[in-house]
C-alpha cells in the first residue's frame, strides 16, 4: 500500500492519452482507420497494410517521430491530421478525470499536462474535450525535443516547467515513462491501469497502480489517500 500526502505535493504532471483520455481513439486510429485508408490509396488488402504499417510504425517507438503527425503524413502520403477528425467522435475523456482536475485545482497546485503527442493532435483533442482550462499550461515532447521515454526529458523539461521532483506527481500510463521520471527523482509515480475502455487494467508490478482518479481524491477534510502498489 501507498499513501499519498498532497500537503506533500505542489505539482502534478498528467499524460494525456491513455491517462487523461481513453486511449481506444488512437489504438482505432493506428491500427485500422491508418491501414484501411492506406489499403484504398495503394490498392491494397487491408491485411497487407497493417503488416507493412505495423512494421513502419514499430521502427519509430520511443523517437519523437512515432507521434509526429507530418512525420507521417509525408512518410505514408496521406492527410493524418485530417485523418483524425474523420474518427474524432472516439476521443473520450475517462471517467472522474474532471473531477479529479477539480480537486487539485481547489487545494491550488501546479498542473501540467505533459504529452508526446504532437502539437496538432494535442490541438485536436483539447477543443474535442474541453479539460485545457484545468491545467496551467501544456508541454509537448516536441517543444522539449526528448520524448519521455529518454532520460534527459525530465530535466530538460525544467526550462518550461519549474518543479521539485521530490514534490511532484506523475500520472503515465506508460511504466516506461514512469521509469525515466522514477530516475530523475519525480517523488509520486502512478501509473493508470485502465488506459482503454476496450482492454481489462492489469496493475503494474513496479508502480502505484490506479483505475480511475476517484482513487486520488481524499475524503473530504483529509489531504491523504492509501493505494495498492502494484
Amino acid at each position: 500500500m501507498t499513501t499519498i500526502d498532497w500537503s506533500t505535493i505542489d505539482t502534478v504532471l498528467l499524460d494525456m492519452d491513455g491517462t487523461l483520455l481513453d486511449r481506444r481513439f488512437d489504438d482505432h486510429f493506428w491500427l485500422e482507420h491508418v491501414p484501411a485508408r492506406w489499403a484504398v490509396r495503394h490498392g491494397t488488402t487491408v491485411e497487407h497494410a497493417r503488416t507493412h504499417l505495423y512494421a513502419l510504425f514499430k521502427s519509430q517507438e520511443n523517437t519523437l517521430n512515432w507521434t509526429d503527425l507530418d512525420y507521417w503524413s509525408d512518410r505514408l502520403n496521406l492527410d493524418i491530421p485530417r485523418l483524425k477528425q474523420e474518427v474524432g467522435h472516439l476521443i473520450a475523456v475517462h471517467p472522474f478525470v474532471v473531477d479529479f482536475l477539480l480537486f487539485l485545482k481547489q487545494h491550488h497546485k501546479a498542473v501540467w499536462l505533459v504529452t508526446n503527442a504532437h502539437s496538432k493532435t494535442l490541438d485536436l483533442k483539447m477543443k474535442t474535450t474541453r479539460i485545457g482550462p484545468y491545467f496551467d499550461g501544456a508541454i509537448s515532447a516536441h517543444q522539449v525535443g526528448l520524448p519521455k521515454e529518454d532520460d534527459r526529458f525530465w530535466g530538460a523539461l525544467q526550462r518550461f516547467i519549474r518543479y521539485d521532483p521530490a514534490r511532484t506527481m506523475l500520472g503515465e500510463d506508460s511504466e516506461t515513462n514512469l521509469g525515466t521520471a522514477e530516475r530523475y527523482g519525480i517523488g509520486y509515480l502512478v501509473y493508470i491501469s485502465r488506459f482503454s475502455s476496450l482492454i481489462p487494467p492489469a496493475a503494474s508490478q513496479r508502480f502505484t497502480s490506479i483505475e480511475f482518479f476517484s482513487t486520488l481524491i481524499p475524503a473530504p477534510g483529509e489531504m491523504t489517500v492509501t493505494v495498492s502498489r502494484g
